[in-house]
């Protein structure tokens, strides 16, 4: 038999129980739900950094944040790194990038950890003796200017159809492809040309583009096509097709803005949490609950704000499985669906209504951590698995199910054997990092996370504060009480600190080839 073709479907921010297959009842998702009854399902599906760039970057290396280098949003992963995809391009595979990469910067990062940091911090400290510019690939604004060239290799990537940002705003190859149609991204893109805005959070509208010119029929359109031109190939192929929804802003289109109605929303058991044992952080975050503004950060909201939010992430979501329909026709009327893995996944979670809070960054309960995960093809019996999976071994899967061999430094491990058997457990906990430029946590340093994940506790220290998580999952699944000052919990609370040290130490790069090259 050949070796298989793989696809890559990846959604943004994206929990897993915003699913049919992940136990929600009121978001429609046909595709994915019966995507998932063929496929092997992990439910303890874990992200490395809940952040889009970190983790996204993490995927496409098998390292951790801290070894790779992309600590945070705003620091493009290095030119020379190591990833899975050059390792299938090396091997023969032809390799396409359409949707979100995330990647590089999006924005100005660079340039704010320069004002903030270090006024002396120069460019050639950044680029590191490589050609200027190699780091703005994915940025917005240039985007918006010119049609950006890439080279034939981007990370191993020799095709390229980039989406930057997300919803209404975004950038990329997009644009070019809506001047192509006829339009013109200043009179349908962001909220000043939105048909409708919720009143009580901007990030919440209903775009005026039609459902034809969203980024999400883009991803599709130039997905199906890519799939197409492949089924007369010799060569095996990979495809990472990256929806940059259900991401914020909450802007589907057309019949998806209504198709659901806010008031049909559950709220979540745990969104009046009062957070009275909780990091200071997050107590602060209660006390202007509702003021909501536009940053990405993580914030409180009331139940109108959180349903109206919801419904429109629900549109969101639907529209992209409607369109990820259409990518897994294509794998059929071409004749490769027989011989081509599929694989399920996003980037992380979102908070969205847990606790109170909405959006990422600071807070790494299972809504944030969490991801969904399917893999499906020729020769994978469809199951579940509770083995504990992280996105570093996502890389490490595709190569070993393709037979190509992976490289040293890679810190995930191959699924292959639990796809053969699901009962086997190949790790006991999962290490998460958290890193940011702003102290958002009124630390008086630039603030860092690390949490240590089991099936039955969770561990989370924040740099410089007195007070950090602890949670017995065992008979605290929903993360309610923080045992963290208990005087019952010591014992615990022991056990877990050892453990997180213990991970930390061996997750540092074992390379000899400085880290972010290995």
């Amino acid at each position: 038999m050949p070796r298989p073709n793989v696809l890559l479907i990846m959604t943004d921010q994206h929990r897993p129980d915003h699913t049919g297959f992940g136990g929600n009842s009121t978001v429609q998702t046909p595709t994915l739900d019966d995507l998932a009854a063929r496929s092997m399902v992990f439910s303890h599906a874990f992200v490395s950094n809940p952040l889009c760039q970190p983790n996204r970057c993490s995927i496409m290396t098998g390292r951790y944040p801290s070894v790779h280098g992309t600590r945070h949003n705003g620091i493009a992963l290095d030119w020379r790194a190591n990833t899975f995809v050059k390792r299938l391009r090396s091997d023969g595979y032809r390799t396409g990038l359409v949707g979100k990469g995330h990647l590089q910067n999006f924005g100005l990062a660079p340039d704010l950890a320069k004002k903030m940091f270090d006024q002396r911090f120069s460019e050639q400290a950044i680029d590191d003796g490589m050609p200027p510019g190699w780091d703005h690939l994915e940025h917005i604004d240039r985007h918006l200017r010119e049609e950006v060239e890439y080279p034939d290799d981007y990370y191993g990537f020799d095709h390229v159809e980039i989406v930057v940002d997300h919803g209404d705003r975004c950038s990329g190859h997009y644009i070019g492809w809506l001047r192509d149609n006829g339009c013109d991204w200043r009179n349908i893109r962001g909220s000043e040309n939105a048909a409708e805005v919720y009143s009580g959070w901007g990030e919440v509208r209903k775009p005026s583009m039609p459902e034809e010119l969203y980024p999400t029929s883009y991803v599709t359109e130039r997905s199906v096509s890519w799939i197409e031109q492949r089924s007369g190939d010799e060569e095996p192929w990979f495809l990472q097709c990256s929806y940059p929804d259900p991401h914020h802003p909450f802007t589907p289109p057309g019949r998806y803005w209504d198709m659901y109605d806010p008031a049909d929303m559950d709220i979540p058991v745990t969104f009046n949490d009062p957070h009275t044992a909780s990091a200071p952080h997050l107590q602060r975050l209660m006390e202007v609950r509702g003021q909501l503004d536009e940053s990405p950060k993580l914030k409180s909201l009331n139940e109108d704000q959180f349903r109206h939010a919801c419904a429109a992430q629900f549109g969101a979501i639907t529209m992209v499985d409607d369109g990820i329909a259409k990518v897994l026709a294509s794998l059929e009327a071409s004749g490769q669906a027989d011989n081509t893995v599929v694989i399920f996944t996003s980037d992380h979670g979102d908070m969205f209504g847990d606790h109170g809070l909405i959006l990422k960054m600071f807070a790494h309960y299972d809504g944030c951590i969490r991801v969904p995960f399917t893999i499906s093809g020729p020769g994978i019996d469809a199951g579940k698995s509770n083995s504990l999976i992280c996105s570093l071994d996502l890389g490490d899967t595709i190569l070993d199910l393709c037979d190509v061999d992976g490289y040293y430094g890679s810190q995930g491990k191959s699924l292959v054997p639990v796809l053969d058997d699901p009962t086997i457990e190949l790790r006991d906990d999962i290490l998460i990092e958290e890193d940011q430029i702003r102290d958002g946590l009124n630390a008086g340093v630039q603030p860092r996370m690390r949490t240590l994940i089991t099936k039955d506790a969770r561990i989370t220290r924040y740099q410089n504060l007195d007070r950090h998580d602890l949670y017995d999952l065992d008979n605290d699944p929903d993360e309610c009480e923080n045992k963290w000052l208990d005087s019952d919990a010591t014992s615990l609370r022991r056990e877990m600190s050892d453990r997180l040290t213990e991970s930390m130490i061996a997750h540092a790069s074992p390379s000899f080839r400085p880290t972010y090259i290995a």
